[in-house]
């Protein structure tokens, strides 16, 4: 069974970065699909970023263009996402979902997700 890792979450001050990392122990990524997905207090569950199998990276959300980057590095079974100036309305619980090869903005075609990290931005 696929499990995920999410790790890097943090308080960081609004202007500030931090790079997510979602990891499988024991798994290869190389043949899935990685999403970031973030849901804030209150808020519906929104996709952030997306990078495919093939190391296409799709952008789902306009309030992050420019800022975030997705990025994969397979041999160390690690998908980021590098967050730069940060803003108080990016804090959220982040969590990462794994599907096979493409990426998709419906939930219900990832089939892997991992506990999620907190990230707080203060202003």
């Amino acid at each position: 069974q696929l499990q995920l890792v999410e790790s890097g979450g943090g308080l960081v001050q609004s202007g500030g970065s931090l790079r997510l990392s979602c990891a499988a122990p024991g798994f290869t990524l190389d043949y899935y699909a990685i999403g970031w997905f973030r849901q804030a207090p209150g808020k519906e569950r929104e996709g952030v970023l997306c990078i495919s199998s093939s190391d296409t990276s799709t952008n789902w959300a306009d309030s992050v263009k420019g800022r975030f980057t997705i990025s994969r590095d397979n041999a160390k079974n690690t998908v980021y996402l590098l967050m730069n100036s940060l803003k108080p309305e990016d804090t959220a619980v982040y969590s990462c979902a794994a599907a096979k090869y493409y990426c998709s903005q419906y939930v219900s075609h990832f089939r892997y997700w991992g506990q999620g990290t907190q990230v707080t931005v203060s202003s």
